[in-house]
């Protein structure tokens, strides 16, 4: 295939443009941000089960508290039963004796209650502060993801809005190529990623391996206008005052 040298050397320009939208889809891909979302999503719903552990113990407390609660007025109020029948002079010995060791036994059963019921509500105090820390560990958790994702969205932006100049770019560039040069460049770019590159000092800018003696030879002697490709990788070599001949 022959190109006109000028034509062959904006092959360089049109490689640079793909170079720069190769590096947008890498940078796209392995964005930092993509894995420390991740990270923070996974920090997120662990604190998230923690916190609810948290309160679903603080709720089977509060529970526990208003039974004892409600069992302590029951106590409460059998007492003052007791006492009220007592006093109305309307019972014999035998049940005065009877009630009086209810009240005893009452009087008993409400402090161990009432002793019981400071417990839980010691525990209940306890965890509440716990409550109050895993809330606290929620939302910043909630605000480092927030953090992430606002980072990953400018960098996205940045990305999205050089990657639309670089394809306007692209397009005004590859008109300037006759079909067949063309067609030439973007096979060889799909299979191997770069289309041309710079032949400098022997060496191709693509693959980066220095021609042997022989093969030097034959671009040396090939017409300026004769379409070199790369014996290693394919790409077109673009021979310019740096490439040595």
């Amino acid at each position: 295939m022959k190109a006109d040298p000028a034509v062959q050397r904006r092959l360089l320009d049109l490689a640079q443009v793909d170079a720069e939208l190769a590096r947008v889809t890498h940078r796209r891909r392995t964005l930092p941000e993509i894995a420390e979302i991740a990270e923070a999503e996974k920090v997120l719903r662990a604190k998230q089960d923690a916190l609810t552990t948290i309160e679903t113990t603080l709720g089977d407390l509060s529970r526990d508290v208003k039974r004892q609660e409600t069992e302590i007025d029951q106590v409460r109020a059998r007492k003052e039963r007791d006492r009220v029948l007592m006093q109305s002079g309307s019972v014999g010995a035998k049940q005065l004796t009877d009630l009086e060791h209810e009240l005893a036994t009452l009087e008993r059963r409400q402090s161990a209650l009432e002793d019981d019921l400071l417990e839980l509500m010691e525990r209940r105090e306890a965890v509440e502060a716990d409550v109050q820390h895993a809330r606290i560990e929620l939302d910043k958790a909630q605000e480092a993801l927030s953090d992430a994702a606002r980072r990953r969205d400018s960098v996205l932006a940045d990305l999205e809005s050089t990657e639309a100049k670089r394809t306007a770019d692209r397009k005004r560039v590859e008109t300037q190529f006759p079909a067949p040069l063309l067609a030439l460049y973007e096979r060889v770019r799909a299979h191997k990623g770069i289309g041309a590159a710079l032949l400098r000092s022997r060496r191709c800018g693509a693959c980066r391996i220095e021609l042997d003696r022989n093969a030097f030879a034959k671009v040396k002697e090939s017409a300026p206008d004769e379409v070199i490709q790369c014996e290693e990788c394919d790409a077109i070599m673009v021979r310019t005052g740096e490439s040595g001949l």
